[in-house]
């Protein structure tokens, strides 16, 4: 792919089309991407579906033996291939050691976590001290005080009168850049707290973090950032941007498994100024915690956040995703992701854009940005088709997508595991699905 790092995603698949003589649509394009993929080996790494194995596939419409089309890591990441061996190595440690498993074994349950810490501040762009893998995302973002409404609830006051909600323009589906610093410079004075996500769940936008950190702090205001549809998706760079905090959970891009271990940022410097409300024990240095002296010896920043020891079997599946990207880089899997995204954009536009000339042409509207460096892997599509049956009808033919309201399909091509083929067998298959849900009666269920 290193060959393809100045050009769009669009020269890219019309100068390969031409080199192989062929429709920038054939799947020749697809085979090709495919074989110069340099990153096509991590998709070994992970457990793919059959469709066979999908609960609402019809089998009469799809190979049963096939891989599924699997553009739901937004959602909950596939399984790495490891993540079962090291779970089994600590139930066997538990069962033959017992409590000797807190001290013994190649990953101690008493610090677990901070052995894979690393892996993780090299996906987020921080320093190890500022970043810990605890709790779940909700706990941290009311431990780092920004679970926004029932913080200020809390606290006495009414959210309608001390949070302020930006919403696009009318007509527009995504907040603007400008908008966003016009609005900081405006209310900024008047601002305590700026909190926005790295990328919105529902369209897909990925905001730009540098620039709004750097207007909140020019107020005076602290700058966070909920990234959990970013972490492992976009390039951060948490430490270099100044970023205050941040909090993300791991079992969407980072495959970690349903309700996986969080993670959590403070720059570094705050690692003196700023200090939890709640404490926990976990939060004590890990060399005096356990002489239970009733003194708390604070771990400075966010290590002193943490409250509890951590989930060993929670460690074991995000240690085995983060070696995963530990063998790539974040850079790479960028890249790749950008032409991933392009690719399915490309078809999408050139088979489902709205046809005036032929009303009945069911079409698809993409309401993720187009410039590739407002948005992660996600597209998100609404449909001329009533949208329910399109997803039933996807999910039919071993798609593995979700549905947002109100009226929303998101589809997340990944760069780990996702192949250009995967797009180009997805776009084949939308347009059978978008066929059949638009030949339903209207109120008739698929």
């Amino acid at each position: 792919m290193d060959t393809f790092t100045d050009a769009s995603p669009r020269e890219v698949l019309e100068r390969v089309s031409a080199e192989l003589g062929c429709s920038p649509t054939s799947q020749e394009v697809a085979a090709y991407l495919d074989k110069h993929d340099q990153l096509q080996h991590l998709r070994k790494q992970f457990l793919i579906p059959k469709v066979s194995d999908l609960p609402p596939t019809n089998l009469s419409l799809v190979d049963s033996v096939e891989d599924c089309i699997y553009f739901v890591g937004n959602s909950l990441g596939l399984q790495p291939k490891l993540a079962k061996k090291y779970i089994d190595e600590e139930l066997d440690k538990w069962a033959k050691t017992g409590v000797h498993g807190h001290v013994e074994g190649a990953r101690p349950w008493a610090w677990a976590e901070n052995n894979i810490e690393d892996m993780m501040a090299n996906v987020v762009g921080a320093k190890v001290e500022e970043v810990a893998l605890m709790n779940g995302l909700t706990v941290n973002l009311h431990l780092l005080l920004y679970a926004v409404e029932s913080q200020i609830q809390l606290r006495g006051y009414a959210p309608q009168q001390s949070m302020l909600l930006m919403k696009a323009r009318a007509g527009e589906e995504t907040l603007r850049t400008e908008d966003i610093l016009d609005t900081i410079e405006r209310e900024g004075d008047s601002i305590a707290v700026v909190l926005f996500s790295g990328v919105q769940y529902y369209t897909g936008q990925l905001f730009d973090m540098a620039a709004i950190t750097a207007a909140g702090q020019r107020k005076g205001c602290f700058v966070g950032f909920d990234c959990a549809h970013a972490v492992g998706n976009a390039e951060l760079r948490l430490h270099d941007w100044g970023v205050d905090f941040a909090c993300w959970c791991s079992y969407k891009y980072l495959n970690s498994g349903a309700g996986g271990l969080a993670g959590a940022f403070i720059h570094e410097k705050h690692a003196y100024t700023v200090k939890p409300a709640l404490l926990g024990w976990w939060g004590h240095n890990l060399k005096t915690r356990f002489v239970m002296n009733n003194e708390m010896d604070l771990i400075p920043g966010i290590g002193g956040y943490r409250l509890s020891n951590q989930p060993i079997l929670l460690v074991c599946s995000l240690q085995a995703s983060l070696e995963v990207f530990n063998q790539t880089s974040m850079r790479a899997l960028r890249q790749k992701s950008i032409l991933l995204t392009g690719y399915l954009e490309y078809l999408i536009t050139h088979y489902y854009t709205k046809d005036e000339a032929n009303p009945k042409k069911p079409f698809v509207q993409i309401i993720t940005p187009s410039n590739p460096q407002e948005r992660g892997c996600q597209l998100s599509l609404s449909f001329s088709a009533p949208i329910r049956a399109v997803f039933r009808e996807l999910e039919k033919r071993g798609v593995a997508c979700d549905m947002r309201e109100p009226n929303v399909l998101r589809i997340a091509p990944v760069p780990l595991y996702n192949s250009f083929r995967d797009v180009h067998r997805f776009i084949n298959l939308l347009g059978s699905a978008l066929a059949a849900s638009s030949e339903l009666p209207q109120g008739v269920k698929p």
